[in-house]
């Protein structure tokens, strides 16, 4: 008689990503929010804050990206479907950097994640049609999904987008043009549609009903609670019956034996 026995949960930490236009405050409030963590997560930068990082091929790939896009913000370098191809590539080296930190139980928080590629891109390819965007943008995150996971759970700070823009030109001392605004206020808006499809992963944290305070304390628990089964995840590519690449364990998720 062969005896089933389920595999036990897998030892893996969880990866949560942090998205949102700019100017709404989501970096300010995760660095406080982290403050009221348990532990210190591991951390993944998002591309703006990357100015100083060992020479790599993620660096050498968003290097040529800044200097395609002439001091765009928004690292526009007027061919949306390459500079996604090539975003994408950069979050691909990311998750590499960090395999070892999520094998061994780490939480690892990663600052625009692959979320902000597909939406920004999207928005890019689509200006002037949401429905379009829409599903341009859920179609980069299931390409994205084909050769890395996407994140275990993904928190989204969204604010009004006047308030965001503000912010940002008072941050970064600088006046946005008017194709500026307009391309933030859209990428925003999409921003929000994207995670209503996707409910399971999105956890939205919306200024526009938070003060500072709650929605930096709401973002420390998002992240310290992670409220998600931390199953096996092979390599999408190498197909379903390719081991985790986080334990290692086989992933029909039963051992048999006589």
């Amino acid at each position: 008689m062969t005896a089933v026995t389920q595999l036990p949960r897998c030892t893996r930490g969880t990866l949560v990503s942090v998205e949102g236009v700019t100017g709404v405050g989501k970096t300010y409030l995760t660095r406080h929010a982290i403050t009221l963590l348990d532990t210190t997560p591991s951390l993944l930068e998002e591309f703006s804050a990357r100015t100083d990082t060992p020479p790599d091929l993620g660096s050498a790939l968003l290097r040529a990206l800044r200097e395609a896009s002439a001091g765009d913000p928004f690292l526009r370098g007027g061919t949306p479907t390459a500079e996604a191809l090539v975003l994408l590539a950069i979050k691909r080296r990311d998750l590499d950097a960090v395999i070892a930190e999520i094998a061994g139980g780490r939480l690892v928080l990663e600052g625009r994640g692959v979320d902000s590629t597909a939406v920004c891109q999207a928005v890019l390819l689509h200006p002037d049609d949401p429905a379009a965007a829409l599903a341009t943008a859920t179609a980069l995150l299931s390409l994205a999904a084909s050769y890395r996971p996407l994140p275990d759970r993904t928190i989204l700070v969204t604010d009004d987008p006047h308030r965001a823009i503000t912010r940002a030109q008072r941050r970064d001392r600088c006046v946005f043009t008017d194709e500026q605004a307009t391309f933030m206020r859209s990428v925003c808006a999409l921003f929000e549609q994207v995670a209503a499809t996707d409910p399971a992963r999105y956890r939205v944290v919306d200024r526009r009903t938070l003060g500072e305070h709650d929605a930096t304390r709401l973002i420390g628990s998002l992240i310290q609670n992670t409220d998600v089964e931390l199953t096996c995840v092979s390599e999408p590519w190498r197909g379903p019956q390719a081991p985790c690449m986080y334990c290692g364990r086989p992933q029909d998720g039963l051992l048999t034996g006589d």
